[in-house]
């Protein structure tokens, strides 16, 4: 089966610093992927890759088995539209309502009407458990937990085929990150999109997650089925999923990388 996303030997330095370092990566259509792994680490640099916010110095990326990795103009634009992206601490924009939030790209990307881009804003809302009368609201007016929602809204309602979660349960309480697990899992589900994630939270990869892949130096160390990540074998994944303070991933490793 061809993949629906791949990242083939994908290599990535800012100045002498090399953060991603021959990154093979493919997620098959329909599956969630999380990749875990420590701060600085290239998390967060495959996924702007992938996306197209940022070019490799090496490597490819595919989407269906199709090279996009140099495309410009509106080449990139109609790939773009593809794509879905849940950001770390849902990044909502202050200066307009939850709903216009929520149907930012319907209304200025996709050329949606206000009335039909308020009202598919609306289904999705209450897609993700909340009511309609949040639609009017300013994002300020909501708690970490709906705002980190209207984010997650925000990221399907346009029916992506692939949709990225960054640190999806970054700063919400353990009820809250649970319930923004289960709805990353349905919402992905009723879709049948291609999910990848980056994330620190063992708890929540676990929740998400068809198959884990540990990125750790630039390189990808260990990928599995979720269920098999306590059974590894591998030391860096075996440290990193207990959090203890010992083992071969160091205080110098960490602090010698940027925070990436």
């Amino acid at each position: 089966m061809t993949p629906k996303l791949e990242l083939r030997a994908i290599s990535k330095a800012f100045g002498p610093k090399v953060v991603l370092d021959g990154v093979d990566i493919a997620v098959a259509p329909g599956k969630s992927l999380v990749i875990i792994g420590g701060s600085g680490q290239g998390k967060s640099v495959s996924i702007k890759i992938a996306i197209g916010l940022m070019q490799p110095g090496a490597g490819r990326v595919l989407v269906d088995g199709q090279d996009v990795t140099d495309l410009k103009g509106k080449a990139r634009a109609a790939h773009a539209a593809r794509f879905g992206m849940l950001f770390q601490g849902a990044a909502l924009f202050d200066s307009l309502s939850v709903w216009e939030n929520v149907a930012f790209r319907l209304l200025n990307a996709d050329g949606v009407a206000r009335k039909p881009a308020r009202e598919r804003a609306v289904e999705a809302l209450e897609r993700v458990g909340l009511k309609a009368d949040v639609a009017d609201l300013a994002p300020n007016e909501l708690s970490g937990g709906m705002q980190k929602r209207v984010g997650l809204a925000r990221a399907v309602v346009a029916r992506p085929e692939i949709i990225f979660f960054d640190e999806p349960t970054t700063g919400l309480d353990p009820i809250n990150a649970d319930r923004i697990n289960n709805l990353i899992v349905e919402q992905v589900k009723r879709l049948g999109a291609t999910a990848v994630s980056i994330t620190h939270d063992m708890v929540s990869a676990r929740a998400i997650a068809d198959e884990i892949a540990m990125l750790h130096k630039g390189r990808i160390v260990w990928r599995g089925p979720a269920a098999e990540i306590d059974r590894s074998g591998n030391p860096l994944v075996e440290q990193f999923v207990a959090g203890r303070a010992d083992g071969p991933i160091t205080d110098e490793e960490e602090l010698s990388q940027d925070d990436r």
